[in-house]
């Protein structure tokens, strides 16, 4: 069974709590040898870590959804980077803009995002970008924060933006991770982004417990399920799944460096 990895789930919602055991055995049954649980608050961050601390093949992030920007203005860059510190912290994030939901103020965004930004640059781990509307605005950061401060590691998480932003992640030296939407009938624009994505900058991911995709449509979404959505992207590439199972799983680890590769 090729190995694959979930590199961005929540198994810290409480759409998990009652079994949370049996659905990382799940996705271990499935072929899944790393799974990254995505911090949405910081100030919630210790039952983030004590998840990623019970299981062995279970890592995790630290950072504000931009949906709580402004719950978390008080979290500093510094306050990111010392958390980053533990061995179980892989990532800083998700951080980023999401202008389709008024859930906080732009500018509590920007500030979030930026800290983010220099967290991910210090620290060097990469930064789970989460962009929703906000393509322009999105661009615009990345490539000033680039020129004038320089690269960052980083990955545009749940792609479902438009063909410029991705053009222009890439060109940053950023990845493209693409989760059950791009299985959606009505995402064809995503599937056609995803052809001119180079196989090297590409990961996938469940987004778990959302976005679960076919046959799973409609139920709660979980890491097992990265299986089907690395199969629709083999075929949106005309590629054999293995390839693409062995491809997203080599650039994670490229990626998420502070992760240990797995034997076999």
């Amino acid at each position: 069974m090729p190995a694959l990895v979930d590199s961005h789930c929540h198994l810290n919602f409480l759409d998990f709590a009652p079994e949370l055991d049996a659905v990382v055995e799940r996705a271990r049954s499935a072929g899944l040898v790393r799974m990254v649980t995505i911090s949405t608050r910081v100030h919630e961050f210790d039952k983030i870590r004590a998840i990623a601390d019970a299981y062995d093949d279970v890592y995790c992030s630290v950072g504000t959804h931009p949906h709580n920007a402004d719950e978390e203005l008080d979290v500093m860059t510094s306050d990111l980077v010392a958390h980053a510190a533990h061995p179980k912290v892989v990532a800083i994030g998700e951080a980023g803009l999401d202008y389709f939901y008024d859930n906080a103020p732009v500018e509590a965004q920007k500030i979030g995002l930026i800290r983010h930004i220099d967290a991910a640059r210090e620290t060097g781990l990469p930064l789970v970008i989460h962009a929703r509307a906000a393509d322009d605005d999105m661009m615009q950061i990345l490539r000033d924060e680039t020129a004038k401060n320089g690269a960052f590691p980083f990955v545009l998480h749940c792609f479902s933006s438009g063909k410029a932003l991705a053009e222009c992640g890439v060109e940053l030296g950023g990845y493209v991770s693409f989760s059950g939407i791009l299985t959606f009938k009505n995402s064809q624009e995503i599937r056609d982004i995803a052809k001119d994505i180079p196989l090297d900058r590409m990961l996938v991911e469940t987004d778990a417990p959302y976005l679960a995709p076919p046959p799973h449509r409609g139920q709660r979404n979980e890491p097992a399920f990265v299986v089907n959505t690395a199969k629709v992207l083999a075929e949106t590439l005309d590629v054999p799944f293995e390839a693409i199972a062995q491809q997203t799983t080599s650039n994670f680890y490229n990626l998420f460096s502070k992760v240990p590769r797995h034997d076999g």
